[in-house]
Protein backbone atom coordinates (compact mmCIF):
# COMPACT_ATOMS: atom_id res chain seq x y z
CA UNK A 1 0.00 0.00 0.00
CA UNK A 2 1.40 3.04 -0.98
CA UNK A 3 1.78 5.92 1.49
CA UNK A 4 -0.62 9.11 0.43
CA UNK A 5 1.69 12.45 0.56
CA UNK A 6 -1.08 14.17 3.16
CA UNK A 7 -0.54 11.77 6.21
CA UNK A 8 1.32 13.82 8.44
CA UNK A 9 3.82 12.46 11.30
CA UNK A 10 4.75 14.17 14.53
CA UNK A 11 7.90 13.37 16.06
CA UNK A 12 8.70 14.22 19.90
CA UNK A 13 12.07 14.29 20.66
CA UNK A 14 14.23 16.85 22.91
CA UNK A 15 17.96 15.95 21.49
CA UNK A 16 18.45 18.31 18.52
CA UNK A 17 21.09 15.82 17.74
CA UNK A 18 18.29 13.05 16.92
CA UNK A 19 15.62 15.12 15.54
CA UNK A 20 18.91 16.18 13.38
CA UNK A 21 19.10 12.68 12.23
CA UNK A 22 15.61 11.82 12.33
CA UNK A 23 15.40 14.77 9.50
CA UNK A 24 18.13 12.61 7.71
CA UNK A 25 16.77 9.88 7.99
CA UNK A 26 12.93 10.50 6.96
CA UNK A 27 14.69 13.48 4.00
CA UNK A 28 12.56 11.77 1.12
CA UNK A 29 9.67 11.11 2.90
CA UNK A 30 6.36 12.47 1.51
CA UNK A 31 4.46 12.96 4.63
CA UNK A 32 4.02 15.71 6.41
CA UNK A 33 6.52 16.01 9.59
CA UNK A 34 6.81 17.79 12.67
CA UNK A 35 9.20 17.78 15.47
CA UNK A 36 8.80 19.17 18.56
CA UNK A 37 11.05 19.41 21.69
CA UNK A 38 8.17 19.10 24.54
CA UNK A 39 5.20 17.17 26.27
CA UNK A 40 3.24 20.42 26.24
CA UNK A 41 3.94 21.44 22.66
CA UNK A 42 3.45 17.88 21.86
CA UNK A 43 0.14 17.84 23.36
CA UNK A 44 -1.14 21.11 22.16
CA UNK A 45 -0.29 19.61 18.92
CA UNK A 46 -2.48 16.77 19.25
CA UNK A 47 -5.33 19.20 20.38
CA UNK A 48 -5.47 21.56 17.35
CA UNK A 49 -5.14 18.16 14.95
CA UNK A 50 -4.28 14.71 15.60
CA UNK A 51 -1.56 13.62 13.62
CA UNK A 52 -1.63 10.07 11.72
CA UNK A 53 1.27 8.65 13.05
CA UNK A 54 3.32 9.67 16.28
CA UNK A 55 7.33 9.15 16.89
CA UNK A 56 7.36 10.00 21.06
CA UNK A 57 10.19 9.59 23.17
CA UNK A 58 9.23 8.58 27.13
CA UNK A 59 12.10 10.81 28.31
CA UNK A 60 10.56 14.29 27.57
CA UNK A 61 12.16 17.41 29.74
CA UNK A 62 8.66 18.00 31.49
CA UNK A 63 6.28 15.26 30.50
CA UNK A 64 6.45 11.96 30.47
CA UNK A 65 5.82 10.59 27.12
CA UNK A 66 3.75 7.80 28.59
CA UNK A 67 1.36 10.26 30.08
CA UNK A 68 1.00 11.86 26.40
CA UNK A 69 0.18 7.98 25.29
CA UNK A 70 -2.08 7.55 28.13
CA UNK A 71 -3.80 10.55 27.18
CA UNK A 72 -4.38 9.37 23.24
CA UNK A 73 -5.52 6.24 24.83
CA UNK A 74 -7.98 8.03 26.93
CA UNK A 75 -9.44 10.57 24.67
CA UNK A 76 -9.71 7.44 21.75
CA UNK A 77 -7.90 9.66 19.45
CA UNK A 78 -7.12 7.49 16.31
CA UNK A 79 -3.46 8.11 15.94
CA UNK A 80 -0.75 5.20 15.65
CA UNK A 81 2.01 5.71 18.19
CA UNK A 82 5.39 4.40 18.09
CA UNK A 83 7.67 4.56 21.24
CA UNK A 84 10.84 5.37 21.14
CA UNK A 85 13.02 4.48 24.38
CA UNK A 86 16.64 3.83 25.39
CA UNK A 87 15.11 1.32 28.00
CA UNK A 88 14.93 -1.82 26.62
CA UNK A 89 11.97 -2.78 29.32
CA UNK A 90 9.54 -5.99 28.90
CA UNK A 91 7.06 -3.60 31.87
CA UNK A 92 7.72 -0.98 29.60
CA UNK A 93 6.83 -2.39 26.50
CA UNK A 94 3.62 -4.14 28.17
CA UNK A 95 2.66 -0.54 29.77
CA UNK A 96 2.62 0.88 26.39
CA UNK A 97 0.62 -1.47 24.87
CA UNK A 98 -1.71 -1.38 27.37
CA UNK A 99 -2.40 1.61 26.38
CA UNK A 100 -2.58 0.64 22.43
CA UNK A 101 1.07 1.66 21.27
CA UNK A 102 1.86 1.12 17.72
CA UNK A 103 4.77 -0.33 18.25
CA UNK A 104 8.31 0.15 20.49
CA UNK A 105 11.80 0.59 19.29
CA UNK A 106 14.49 1.19 21.53
CA UNK A 107 17.62 3.13 20.66
CA UNK A 108 19.87 3.13 18.99
CA UNK A 109 18.25 2.32 15.47
CA UNK A 110 19.35 2.69 11.96
CA UNK A 111 17.45 4.17 9.28
CA UNK A 112 15.32 1.46 8.16
CA UNK A 113 14.40 0.64 11.17
CA UNK A 114 12.83 4.09 12.02
CA UNK A 115 11.42 3.79 8.03
CA UNK A 116 10.01 0.73 8.19
CA UNK A 117 8.51 1.39 11.59
CA UNK A 118 6.89 4.38 10.21
CA UNK A 119 5.37 3.12 6.91
CA UNK A 120 4.01 0.45 8.66
CA UNK A 121 2.21 3.17 11.05
CA UNK A 122 0.96 4.62 8.27
CA UNK A 123 -0.32 1.82 6.30
CA UNK A 124 -2.29 1.27 9.05
CA UNK A 125 -4.20 4.14 9.82
CA UNK A 126 -4.52 4.31 6.25
CA UNK A 127 -6.33 0.84 6.38
CA UNK A 128 -8.39 1.93 9.35
CA UNK A 129 -9.75 4.87 7.57
CA UNK A 130 -10.52 2.81 4.64
CA UNK A 131 -12.19 0.18 6.86
CA UNK A 132 -14.06 3.18 8.52
CA UNK A 133 -15.05 4.41 4.94
CA UNK A 134 -16.15 0.99 3.77
CA UNK A 135 -18.58 0.78 7.07
CA UNK A 136 -19.76 3.93 6.29
CA UNK A 137 -20.65 3.21 2.74
CA UNK A 138 -21.49 -0.66 2.77
CA UNK A 139 -23.10 -1.19 6.35
CA UNK A 140 -25.04 1.67 6.52
CA UNK A 141 -28.79 0.92 8.11
CA UNK A 142 -30.00 4.05 7.18
CA UNK A 143 -29.93 5.56 3.94
CA UNK A 144 -31.81 9.49 3.95
CA UNK A 145 -35.45 7.78 4.54
CA UNK A 146 -34.88 3.93 4.08
CA UNK A 147 -34.19 1.72 6.74
CA UNK A 148 -32.24 -1.49 5.67
CA UNK A 149 -28.85 -3.17 6.22
CA UNK A 150 -29.45 -6.01 4.55
CA UNK A 151 -27.14 -6.75 0.74
CA UNK A 152 -29.64 -5.88 -1.78
CA UNK A 153 -30.46 -2.42 0.01
CA UNK A 154 -26.91 -1.89 0.36
CA UNK A 155 -27.01 -2.62 -3.64
CA UNK A 156 -29.83 -0.10 -4.05
CA UNK A 157 -27.87 2.72 -2.07
CA UNK A 158 -25.14 2.21 -3.94
CA UNK A 159 -26.81 2.37 -7.51
CA UNK A 160 -28.72 5.89 -6.12
CA UNK A 161 -25.10 7.61 -5.34
CA UNK A 162 -23.90 6.06 -8.69
CA UNK A 163 -27.07 7.41 -10.72
CA UNK A 164 -27.45 10.67 -8.72
CA UNK A 165 -25.06 13.10 -10.19
CA UNK A 166 -25.71 11.85 -13.98
CA UNK A 167 -29.11 13.22 -15.43
CA UNK A 168 -29.84 9.92 -17.14
CA UNK A 169 -33.72 8.71 -15.89
CA UNK A 170 -34.39 6.13 -13.20
CA UNK A 171 -36.85 3.63 -13.41
CA UNK A 172 -37.57 2.10 -10.45
CA UNK A 173 -39.73 -0.90 -10.24
CA UNK A 174 -40.94 -2.44 -7.20
CA UNK A 175 -44.13 -3.86 -5.47
CA UNK A 176 -46.59 -1.12 -3.32
CA UNK A 177 -45.41 -0.44 -0.17
CA UNK A 178 -41.49 -1.19 -0.94
CA UNK A 179 -40.84 2.34 -0.77
CA UNK A 180 -40.13 4.02 -4.76
CA UNK A 181 -41.20 7.50 -3.46
CA UNK A 182 -38.30 7.88 -1.16
CA UNK A 183 -35.89 6.12 -3.33
CA UNK A 184 -36.95 8.99 -5.76
CA UNK A 185 -36.44 11.09 -3.09
CA UNK A 186 -33.21 9.75 -2.19
CA UNK A 187 -32.01 10.34 -5.53
CA UNK A 188 -33.08 13.69 -5.94
CA UNK A 189 -31.66 14.72 -2.33
CA UNK A 190 -28.19 12.91 -3.44
CA UNK A 191 -27.92 15.27 -6.95
CA UNK A 192 -26.17 18.42 -7.56
CA UNK A 193 -30.27 19.64 -7.95
CA UNK A 194 -31.14 18.74 -4.46
CA UNK A 195 -31.98 22.67 -3.69
CA UNK A 196 -33.86 22.55 -6.68
CA UNK A 197 -37.98 21.57 -6.74
CA UNK A 198 -38.65 18.03 -6.54
CA UNK A 199 -41.89 17.13 -8.12
CA UNK A 200 -44.51 14.33 -7.46
CA UNK A 201 -47.55 13.05 -10.19
CA UNK A 202 -49.05 10.18 -9.12
CA UNK A 203 -50.82 8.76 -12.73
CA UNK A 204 -52.66 6.51 -11.19
CA UNK A 205 -54.27 8.93 -8.93
CA UNK A 206 -55.44 11.99 -11.46
CA UNK A 207 -58.05 11.23 -13.89
CA UNK A 208 -56.92 10.41 -17.40
CA UNK A 209 -58.71 13.50 -18.79
CA UNK A 210 -56.81 16.05 -16.64
CA UNK A 211 -53.27 14.08 -16.95
CA UNK A 212 -52.31 16.31 -19.91
CA UNK A 213 -53.30 19.44 -18.08
CA UNK A 214 -51.49 18.15 -15.10
CA UNK A 215 -48.29 17.65 -16.30
CA UNK A 216 -48.08 20.29 -18.76
CA UNK A 217 -50.89 22.67 -17.67
CA UNK A 218 -53.12 24.59 -19.47
CA UNK A 219 -54.24 27.96 -20.25
CA UNK A 220 -57.49 29.62 -19.25
CA UNK A 221 -60.50 28.55 -21.13
CA UNK A 222 -58.68 25.92 -22.49
CA UNK A 223 -61.58 23.52 -21.66
CA UNK A 224 -64.65 23.25 -19.39
CA UNK A 225 -63.65 24.12 -16.00
CA UNK A 226 -60.38 26.12 -17.09
CA UNK A 227 -61.71 28.91 -15.16
CA UNK A 228 -57.92 30.02 -14.35
CA UNK A 229 -54.21 29.28 -15.78
CA UNK A 230 -52.42 26.01 -14.42
CA UNK A 231 -48.54 25.55 -14.43
CA UNK A 232 -48.06 22.18 -15.11
CA UNK A 233 -45.69 19.62 -13.27
CA UNK A 234 -43.30 19.87 -15.95
CA UNK A 235 -42.77 23.37 -15.53
CA UNK A 236 -42.62 23.86 -11.76
CA UNK A 237 -40.07 21.02 -12.01
CA UNK A 238 -37.42 23.19 -14.08
CA UNK A 239 -34.35 22.28 -13.00
CA UNK A 240 -35.28 20.14 -10.75
CA UNK A 241 -37.14 16.50 -10.56
CA UNK A 242 -40.13 15.71 -12.05
CA UNK A 243 -41.15 12.50 -10.56
CA UNK A 244 -44.11 10.15 -12.32
CA UNK A 245 -45.43 7.62 -9.97
CA UNK A 246 -46.97 4.58 -11.38
CA UNK A 247 -46.15 5.66 -15.11
CA UNK A 248 -47.83 2.49 -16.49
CA UNK A 249 -51.33 3.95 -15.51
CA UNK A 250 -50.60 6.74 -18.14
CA UNK A 251 -53.06 6.44 -21.48
CA UNK A 252 -51.30 5.48 -24.53
CA UNK A 253 -52.00 9.60 -25.97
CA UNK A 254 -50.51 11.00 -23.44
CA UNK A 255 -47.56 8.55 -23.65
CA UNK A 256 -46.68 9.80 -27.29
CA UNK A 257 -46.68 13.87 -26.11
CA UNK A 258 -44.27 12.67 -22.87
CA UNK A 259 -42.10 11.09 -25.32
CA UNK A 260 -41.89 14.13 -27.29
CA UNK A 261 -41.50 16.26 -23.95
CA UNK A 262 -38.58 13.88 -22.86
CA UNK A 263 -36.74 14.14 -26.06
CA UNK A 264 -36.97 17.83 -26.90
CA UNK A 265 -37.92 19.80 -23.27
CA UNK A 266 -40.25 21.59 -25.14
CA UNK A 267 -43.74 22.10 -22.73
CA UNK A 268 -46.61 23.35 -24.08
CA UNK A 269 -49.51 24.09 -22.13
CA UNK A 270 -53.11 23.19 -22.99
CA UNK A 271 -55.03 25.56 -24.81
CA UNK A 272 -51.86 28.01 -25.06
CA UNK A 273 -49.93 28.21 -28.99
CA UNK A 274 -46.77 29.17 -27.52
CA UNK A 275 -44.23 26.72 -25.86
CA UNK A 276 -41.33 26.99 -23.20
CA UNK A 277 -38.10 25.34 -22.76
CA UNK A 278 -37.24 23.21 -19.70
CA UNK A 279 -34.94 21.30 -17.68
CA UNK A 280 -35.92 18.37 -15.99
CA UNK A 281 -34.39 15.40 -14.42
CA UNK A 282 -37.09 12.12 -14.69
CA UNK A 283 -37.34 9.74 -12.55
CA UNK A 284 -40.33 7.09 -13.13
CA UNK A 285 -42.17 4.04 -10.85
CA UNK A 286 -44.13 1.54 -11.31
CA UNK A 287 -45.51 -1.42 -9.53
CA UNK A 288 -45.86 -3.27 -12.67
CA UNK A 289 -43.96 -5.33 -15.01
CA UNK A 290 -43.02 -2.35 -17.49
CA UNK A 291 -41.80 -4.77 -20.10
CA UNK A 292 -44.97 -7.37 -19.82
CA UNK A 293 -46.92 -4.06 -20.28
CA UNK A 294 -44.86 -3.06 -23.69
CA UNK A 295 -45.63 -6.34 -24.79
CA UNK A 296 -49.33 -6.59 -24.57
CA UNK A 297 -49.49 -2.87 -26.04
CA UNK A 298 -50.31 -1.23 -22.62
CA UNK A 299 -47.29 0.71 -23.05
CA UNK A 300 -45.24 2.25 -26.10
CA UNK A 301 -41.90 0.44 -26.33
CA UNK A 302 -40.05 3.37 -27.59
CA UNK A 303 -41.15 5.37 -23.94
CA UNK A 304 -39.78 2.49 -22.23
CA UNK A 305 -36.54 2.32 -23.98
CA UNK A 306 -36.45 6.08 -23.46
CA UNK A 307 -37.19 6.30 -19.71
CA UNK A 308 -35.68 2.48 -18.91
CA UNK A 309 -32.04 3.78 -18.57
CA UNK A 310 -31.04 3.38 -14.90
CA UNK A 311 -33.59 0.89 -13.65
CA UNK A 312 -33.89 0.12 -9.58
CA UNK A 313 -35.67 -2.87 -8.56
CA UNK A 314 -36.78 -2.39 -5.28
CA UNK A 315 -37.15 -5.70 -2.98
CA UNK A 316 -40.04 -6.87 -1.18
CA UNK A 317 -39.77 -6.75 2.49
CA UNK A 318 -40.09 -10.97 2.11
CA UNK A 319 -36.65 -10.82 0.82
CA UNK A 320 -35.36 -8.58 3.23
CA UNK A 321 -35.92 -10.78 6.53
CA UNK A 322 -32.71 -9.41 7.98
CA UNK A 323 -34.55 -5.90 8.21
CA UNK A 324 -37.81 -6.70 9.35
CA UNK A 325 -36.61 -6.27 13.29
CA UNK A 326 -34.61 -3.27 12.39
CA UNK A 327 -37.73 -1.68 10.76
CA UNK A 328 -40.29 -2.15 13.39
CA UNK A 329 -37.98 -1.39 16.24
CA UNK A 330 -37.74 2.01 13.81
CA UNK A 331 -41.23 2.65 13.50
CA UNK A 332 -42.04 1.74 17.31
CA UNK A 333 -39.77 4.16 18.54
CA UNK A 334 -41.06 6.34 16.21
CA UNK A 335 -44.64 6.13 17.07
CA UNK A 336 -44.35 5.94 20.78
CA UNK A 337 -42.40 9.28 20.67
CA UNK A 338 -45.32 10.81 18.68
CA UNK A 339 -48.16 9.52 20.97
CA UNK A 340 -46.20 9.78 23.57
CA UNK A 341 -45.93 6.19 24.93
CA UNK A 342 -43.75 4.20 26.56
CA UNK A 343 -43.84 0.74 24.05
CA UNK A 344 -40.10 0.16 23.18
CA UNK A 345 -39.54 -3.18 22.67
CA UNK A 346 -41.28 -6.55 21.33
CA UNK A 347 -41.06 -9.87 22.98
CA UNK A 348 -39.52 -12.36 21.52
CA UNK A 349 -42.39 -14.51 20.36
CA UNK A 350 -43.86 -11.06 18.41
CA UNK A 351 -40.05 -10.82 17.10
CA UNK A 352 -40.90 -14.63 15.40
CA UNK A 353 -44.25 -13.71 14.40
CA UNK A 354 -42.54 -10.54 12.66
CA UNK A 355 -40.47 -12.58 10.94
CA UNK A 356 -42.80 -15.16 10.00
CA UNK A 357 -45.54 -13.42 8.72
CA UNK A 358 -44.91 -12.75 4.44
CA UNK A 359 -46.01 -8.77 4.40
CA UNK A 360 -47.83 -8.38 0.85
CA UNK A 361 -48.15 -4.86 1.95
CA UNK A 362 -44.19 -4.37 2.08
CA UNK A 363 -42.91 -2.21 4.42
CA UNK A 364 -45.98 0.30 4.38
CA UNK A 365 -47.92 -2.47 5.74
CA UNK A 366 -45.16 -2.94 8.56
CA UNK A 367 -45.47 0.70 9.39
CA UNK A 368 -49.23 0.70 9.73
CA UNK A 369 -49.13 -2.91 11.39
CA UNK A 370 -46.74 -1.07 14.03
CA UNK A 371 -48.79 2.36 14.51
CA UNK A 372 -51.91 0.98 15.24
CA UNK A 373 -49.79 -1.44 18.20
CA UNK A 374 -49.05 1.83 19.39
CA UNK A 375 -52.23 3.77 19.65
CA UNK A 376 -54.40 0.96 20.44
CA UNK A 377 -52.00 -0.30 23.30
CA UNK A 378 -49.90 0.89 26.55
CA UNK A 379 -47.32 -1.00 28.01
CA UNK A 380 -43.23 -1.01 27.94
CA UNK A 381 -43.12 -4.23 25.76
CA UNK A 382 -45.00 -5.34 22.48
CA UNK A 383 -47.18 -8.45 23.30
CA UNK A 384 -49.16 -11.03 21.36
CA UNK A 385 -52.34 -9.77 22.52
CA UNK A 386 -51.84 -6.40 20.94
CA UNK A 387 -51.45 -7.58 17.37
CA UNK A 388 -54.25 -7.00 14.83
CA UNK A 389 -55.47 -9.60 12.35
CA UNK A 390 -53.76 -11.67 10.57
CA UNK A 391 -50.61 -11.36 12.84
CA UNK A 392 -52.43 -12.78 15.98
CA UNK A 393 -53.56 -15.79 14.28
CA UNK A 394 -49.51 -16.46 13.88
CA UNK A 395 -47.96 -19.28 15.59
CA UNK A 396 -44.34 -18.33 16.32
CA UNK A 397 -41.55 -21.03 15.57
CA UNK A 398 -38.32 -19.28 16.36
CA UNK A 399 -36.70 -20.68 19.61
CA UNK A 400 -36.40 -17.50 21.90
CA UNK A 401 -32.39 -17.75 21.80
CA UNK A 402 -32.61 -17.56 18.01
CA UNK A 403 -34.55 -14.52 18.45
CA UNK A 404 -32.14 -12.75 20.37
CA UNK A 405 -29.37 -13.67 18.04
CA UNK A 406 -31.45 -12.40 15.00
CA UNK A 407 -31.25 -8.44 15.53
CA UNK A 408 -30.58 -6.10 18.57
CA UNK A 409 -33.78 -5.28 18.67
CA UNK A 410 -34.30 -7.61 22.05
CA UNK A 411 -31.93 -6.04 24.97
CA UNK A 412 -31.07 -9.52 25.76
CA UNK A 413 -28.68 -10.99 23.64
CA UNK A 414 -26.74 -14.12 23.20
CA UNK A 415 -23.23 -13.46 21.63
CA UNK A 416 -22.95 -15.84 18.52
CA UNK A 417 -20.90 -18.98 19.24
CA UNK A 418 -18.79 -18.93 15.66
CA UNK A 419 -16.96 -15.93 16.35
CA UNK A 420 -13.68 -16.28 18.74
CA UNK A 421 -12.13 -12.90 20.16
CA UNK A 422 -9.78 -10.98 17.68
CA UNK A 423 -6.62 -11.25 20.45
CA UNK A 424 -7.08 -15.74 19.62
CA UNK A 425 -7.35 -15.23 15.91
CA UNK A 426 -4.55 -12.40 15.97
CA UNK A 427 -1.64 -14.88 17.42
CA UNK A 428 -3.08 -17.98 15.26
CA UNK A 429 -2.12 -15.60 12.23
CA UNK A 430 1.26 -14.93 13.51
CA UNK A 431 1.72 -18.45 14.30
CA UNK A 432 1.04 -19.55 11.06
CA UNK A 433 3.02 -17.09 9.49
CA UNK A 434 5.88 -18.17 11.55
CA UNK A 435 5.05 -21.92 10.69
CA UNK A 436 4.93 -21.34 6.53
CA UNK A 437 7.88 -18.66 6.20
CA UNK A 438 10.77 -20.57 8.33
CA UNK A 439 11.76 -17.33 10.80
CA UNK A 440 9.75 -14.19 12.40
CA UNK A 441 12.18 -11.88 10.62
CA UNK A 442 10.28 -13.12 6.83
CA UNK A 443 6.95 -13.82 8.84
CA UNK A 444 7.17 -9.72 10.10
CA UNK A 445 8.23 -8.77 6.61
CA UNK A 446 5.09 -11.11 5.08
CA UNK A 447 2.78 -9.25 7.38
CA UNK A 448 4.05 -5.99 7.04
CA UNK A 449 4.86 -5.53 10.51
CA UNK A 450 8.06 -5.15 12.78
CA UNK A 451 10.19 -8.46 14.07
CA UNK A 452 9.93 -6.47 17.23
CA UNK A 453 6.32 -6.60 17.20
CA UNK A 454 6.06 -10.18 17.30
CA UNK A 455 9.04 -10.69 19.93
CA UNK A 456 6.48 -9.00 21.45
CA UNK A 457 3.26 -9.85 21.06
CA UNK A 458 4.85 -13.95 22.02
CA UNK A 459 6.31 -12.07 25.12
CA UNK A 460 2.65 -11.13 26.10
CA UNK A 461 1.23 -14.63 25.41
CA UNK A 462 3.55 -16.55 27.79
CA UNK A 463 2.10 -14.41 31.00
Amino acid sequence: MKIAPEMTVLIVEDSPTLISIYKNYLRNESSLITYVETGEKALAHIKKKVPDAILLDLILPDINGMEILKYIHEQQLHSAVVIITAQNSVDLAVKAMRYKAFDFIVKPFDNQRLIITLHNALRHQQLSRTVVLYKEKFDRTQYYDFIGACPPMQAVYQIIENAASSKATVFITGESGTGKEICAEAIHKQSSRRNKPFIVLNCAAIPKDLMESEIFGHVKGAFTGALNERVGAASLAHNGTLFLDEICEMNLSLQTKLLRFIQTGIVQKVGAERSENVNVRFICATNREPLAEVQNGRFREDLYYRLHVIPICLPPLRERKDDILLLAQHFLLKYTKEENKSLNSCAPEIQAILLHYDWPGNVRELQNVINNIVVLNNGKEVTHAMLPAPLNTIKPYYSENQIKNIHPISKKRLPPTNIIPLLEREKEIIEEAIVSCGSIYKAAQMLEISPSTIYRKRQNWLK
